[in-house]
């Protein structure tokens, strides 16, 4: 099905700023939806100027839906035609004069133009299901505020290019509590919802017939915690906007939506929802992912001190095999100290691998070739892996390059190269690893069971890796050494 930015490019003749107004509109129309208990179906005009097409369509969470197909790129009914034409020319809501039957269903239809810099752009059409019962107070008054904003879109008053995007989660919908202010901020009406939220806060007495503002006020009178400066718009309905109210029991997320009649302001719509739960999980998660970066920060500082003293063990021991096996324990505990640094720098428990690849192969190839010029290149990208997979990875590629470097190419200058590309395989992901040099290739009847200790490391790491590792001589001279990791899933947010 074509996205609506497809459907406004491709079927109407609107301008960018057109079709951005209509963008705004259906990213905020659940709520026009939900008040009404109705169906909202947006039609614009047809390329060719002639006929109507269905652009976007939503269904109420708060009651039944009319339609259960999908309507988007389908032309409307010959009896909705006529009612889109006449809200278009007339500029105002057109209700159909009969109850229309839709299979078992009695549906109200009503039409209203969507109203920007004064002149129409397109269509909403609202379905009703009627049902067989008498609407409660709750849903009447919902449909009340509905049809004001209703009326809004239809002067060009909704939706509000002052309101603000990307929320944190929580963000209140109608389900969640409704209050109606007049144009003084007092209460004429709060949901059920909405006044156990109010309480929940610690006020203690009525709800409605109260001045929200005034409410809050005695509330947050003598605390410390310091108040969002867009409280005072939220809660006099003013502005549209989103703020969140903190007491010592409750945090409450709000959303104002001023109602105008004739861009004179009436009155507004407070949404509110109880995200105290949600919060308290937030502030969890924040608090050990905190602890995990100190942890990985303060493992990171443990073995530096560790191949600190390495260093300075081996400096007092003369030339030799005692001293070249420390030198590589410090190379291999600074390895992993690398990843636990980049891992001490992040919000999750993945690291960008390139990142730990090229530092790792810059350190390896200076210290293992003071003497003669290495030209070190790395091609592809390894991406993101998991901190499990991280060290194991790093440790494979820092002993390869240290091989290349000390005993492929001796004291020779030449080319480390290390290749990393990424495929799916049997709904997992794979890790394809090359790295090759252009030294004096392979020892005659080399076997890597019975090689030296970092060749045996290397294996068993690429065994954890759920891996295969094999050697190979590069023409015209080299070697080529090649591991697959088998990738473990990145965890899902």
């Amino acid at each position: 099905m074509a996205t609506l930015n497809e459907m406004l490019r491709g079927s109407s003749l609107l301008e960018p700023p057109d079709r951005e107004w209509l963008h705004l509109l259906v990213g905020d129309w659940q709520l026009i939806s939900d008040l009404s208990f109705a169906d909202l179906i947006l039609w614009v005009r047809r390329s060719d100027g002639t006929g109507w097409i269905g652009a976007a369509h939503v269904r109420p969470n708060t009651g039944q839906m009319v339609f259960y197909e999908d309507v988007v790129g389908r032309g409307p009914l010959p009896q909705l035609r006529g009612l889109l034409e006449e809200a278009w020319t007339s500029g105002g809501v057109v209700r159909a004069p009969n109850v229309r039957h839709r299979d078992e269903l009695r549906v109200r239809e009503e039409a209203f133009p969507v109203l920007r810099a004064g002149e129409p752009i397109a269509v909403v059409s609202r379905h009703t299901n009627l049902g067989g019962r008498t609407p409660t107070r709750l849903e009447l008054t919902y449909v009340s505020i509905g049809d004001s904003l209703v009326r809004m879109v239809a002067e060009g008053g909704f939706p509000s290019l002052s309101a603000p995007t990307g929320a944190r989660r929580g963000a209140p919908r109608v389900g969640d509590g409704v209050i109606r202010l007049d144009a003084d901020g007092l209460i004429l009406y709060a949901s059920p919802n909405a006044i156990s939220a109010v309480h929940r806060l610690g006020h203690k007495g009525a709800v409605i017939g109260t001045v929200l503002a005034a409410v809050v006020a005695d509330l947050l009178a003598g605390s410390e915690s310091p108040i969002d400066e867009s409280l005072a718009l939220v809660l006099t309905g003013r502005a549209a906007w989103r703020s969140e109210l903190t007491s010592r029991s409750a945090t409450i997320s709000m959303r104002a939506v001023p109602l105008t009649e004739r861009g004179r302001r009436v009155g507004a719509l407070v949404l509110l929802r109880d995200v105290t739960e949600l919060r308290r999980r937030e502030r969890e998660l924040l608090t050990k992912d905190a602890t995990i970066r100190e942890i990985h920060h303060r493992v990171k500082n443990n073995l530096q001190t560790v191949a600190a003293l390495l260093r300075l063990q081996a400096r007092r021991l003369d030339d030799g095999p005692a001293r070249i096996s420390l030198e590589e324990a410090v190379r291999r505990v600074g390895t992993i100290a690398l990843v636990h640094e980049t891992l001490s720098q992040g919000f999750d428990e993945t690291v960008d691998f390139d990142e730990i690849a090229v530092r790792g192969l810059q350190a390896v190839v200076e210290v293992a070739t003071s003497e003669h010029h290495v030209h070190s290149t790395l091609v592809g990208t390894f991406g993101k892996v998991r901190a499990e997979d991280a060290t194991a990875m790093a440790m494979v590629i820092s002993e390869l390059v240290q091989n290349a470097a000390e005993h492929g190419l001796g004291d020779r200058d030449g080319m480390i190269e290390v290749r990393a590309e990424r495929v799916a395989q049997d709904g997992d992901e794979i890790l394809r690893v090359t790295i090759s040099d252009d030294g004096a290739g392979l020892p005659a009847g080399f076997r890597p069971g019975l090689a030296g200790l970092g060749t045996r490391i290397v294996t068993s790491l690429v065994q954890d890796l759920n891996g295969t590792i094999r050697w190979q001589k590069r023409e015209p001279s080299g070697t080529v050494v090649q591991f697959t990791a088998r990738l473990r899933p990145m965890q899902q947010s």
